[in-house]
C-alpha cells in the first residue's frame, strides 16, 4: 500500500504557490517540494493531490491511501464534484488516475499529521525549481 500525503500553499490570493507531496509505503519514500503558477490556496491544494497521484501511478497500480487537510479536495473527490469550473477540469483528471488503482481511498486529515507535506509545500514558494527526495524506507 502507498500512502500520499499532500498540501498545497499560496503566499497571497493569488500569489506565490507550491505542492507538497510525501509519498510512503512500499519499501519507498519520495518527498516533492515544487513551485506552481501563482494561484490561491484551494487551486494549489487540488493541483498538489492531482500531481501526487500522478508520481503515486508510476509507483503502483494497487491500493492507495491518500490525505489531505484540505476539505474542499477530499469532499470533491468523495462525491466526485465540484463548482468550480477551474477545479472542475482538475478533478476530471484527478479522478482519471485514481481508477487506474485497485483501491483507492482519501481522507481528510488534521493540519499535524499533515506537516511533511505542508512544509515541502511552503517551501516550494520560495523556489524556483522542483526538488525531489527519493529513497528507500
Amino acid at each position: 500500500m502507498i500512502e500520499l500525503y499532500v498540501d498545497g500553499a499560496s503566499a497571497g490570493n493569488p500569489g506565490k504557490s507550491g505542492i507538497g507531496i510525501y509519498i510512503k509505503g512500499e519499501g519507498r519514500q519520495l518527498r516533492i517540494s515544487e513551485p506552481i503558477e501563482p494561484t490561491n490556496n484551494h487551486t494549489a491544494e487540488f493541483t498538489a493531490l492531482l500531481r501526487g497521484l500522478e508520481e503515486t501511478e508510476n509507483l503502483t497500480t494497487g491500493i492507495v491511501s491518500a490525505r489531505s487537510d484540505s476539505k474542499a479536495v477530499v469532499s470533491a473527490v468523495e462525491n466526485e464534484f465540484v463548482k468550480n469550473e477551474l477545479h472542475k477540469e482538475i478533478l476530471h483528471k484527478i479522478l482519471a488516475i485514481t481508477k487506474k488503482f485497485d483501491f483507492f481511498f482519501i481522507k481528510w486529515i488534521p493540519d499535524a499529521e499533515n506537516r511533511t507535506a505542508d512544509s515541502l509545500a511552503r517551501q516550494a514558494i520560495h523556489k524556483e525549481k522542483p526538488s525531489r527526495i527519493d529513497g528507500d524506507l
